[in-house]
């Protein structure tokens, strides 16, 4: 049986990651590594927790005497790695917590993997996944690929690109199978309502001011995040070691369309007169160093490996608003903070 740590698997698109490898290949055992921050909610994995093949440990990853000791119990095969701060807001207030989690935390692991792979690095594996937003920011044409140069503008793609060089260092210079992939903005279920799309559902619901970006003119490629776990596993298991992959859906949006989309479909799915919804939209100060726009080139995924994104996003944004709505008690839950209690109900004692 092969045994494939996954970090950050608690988290928006590492808990439909975790599901699907839980899922889909019953001879694997999963360990889901989580330092359940806030965005870190267990409930998200309610309905594969007690599968044979799964277990779940509570480390933070800039704690390299934990990650060592689990290293050292477990034996891992692979890392899938996607524990990050990645709120750049956040990033902004506070860069310090990034440069610990994203760089500390990602070299901890690299450390790890290589004291005990050190001996055979056949047959192994490190899979870092890293954002768009490496390589700053696009003009009105153009897409990023992956040879586009990084230019980051945040403290949060600073952290990151930070953490991928480490990672393409350790490829070069110890021999550690590396791979990487770049993705763009996800969306679906189980996203932590302090994002775009998941914020403005919860506002739209609660009749709140739909917060927008100065003009709402920043312009977005946006991936359904199933999509993105689904490349996720193709890249896993076919890439060549060293190689690097950009995962995108093809589905650039300005934020306001992206909004004034989503109004629609509320007002659509809460019964609500057409244009109720759009009156909620407010207009607050840019934030600073904004990039206008993202857009991903995932030819390179889709000739050699084959993946092609299955929804487009008019879509993909119904099916999310209609988790979000069906799941109140989720969102509710997450919004008040009373998930937090959830690993002490499920965990403590165990």
């Amino acid at each position: 049986m092969k045994k494939i740590l996954i970090t950050g698997g608690a988290g928006f698109i590492g808990s439909h990651v975790v599901r699907r490898f839980v899922n889909n290949y019953p001879d694997y055992h999963i360990v889901n590594l989580d330092k359940l921050t806030y965005a870190g909610n267990l409930a998200n994995l309610s309905d594969i927790e007690d599968k044979p093949n799964y277990s779940f440990v509570k480390i933070d990853i800039t704690d390299a005497s934990a990650i060592n000791q689990l290293f050292g119990r477990e034996n891992f095969d692979a890392v899938i790695h996607l524990a990050a701060e990645s709120h750049v807001d956040r990033s902004i207030t506070d860069p310090t917590a990034f440069v610990m989690t994203n760089v500390i935390g990602t070299v901890n692991l690299l450390n790890a993997a290589r004291e005990y792979w050190k001996d055979d690095y056949s047959n192994k594996r490190f899979y870092h996944i890293s954002t768009d937003e490496v390589y700053g920011a696009l003009g009105e044409t153009g897409m990023f690929t992956e040879t586009t140069a990084y230019d980051p503008h945040s403290p949060y793609s600073a952290s990151k690109a930070s953490s991928d060089h480490f990672v393409r260092a350790y490829h070069d210079t110890y021999g550690i199978d590396c791979v990487i992939s770049n993705c763009s903005n996800n969306y679906g279920s189980h996203h932590f309502p302090e994002k775009l799309i998941p914020l403005a559902i919860n506002n739209i619901k609660n009749n709140k001011p739909v917060p927008i970006y100065g003009k709402g003119e920043n312009v977005r490629d946006w991936l359904w995040v199933e999509d993105h776990a689904r490349a996720i596993d193709v890249i896993f298991h076919q890439a060549k070691a060293g190689e690097t992959y950009n995962i995108g859906g093809h589905n650039e949006w300005k934020n306001i369309d992206l909004i004034h989309l989503l109004c629609k479909i509320m007002d659509d799915k809460l019964g609500r007169e057409a244009g109720t919804s759009a009156k909620l939209i407010t207009f607050v100060t840019d934030r600073a160093g904004h990039d206008l726009r993202y857009a991903i080139d995932s030819t390179k995924l889709q000739k050699e490996l084959g993946w092609t994104p299955s929804l487009q996003f008019e879509e993909g944004l119904e099916k999310t608003v209609d988790w979000y709505l069906v799941n109140e008690e989720w969102l509710n839950n997450v919004t008040s903070g009373n998930y937090q209690s959830y690993y002490d109900k499920q965990y403590n004692g165990r």
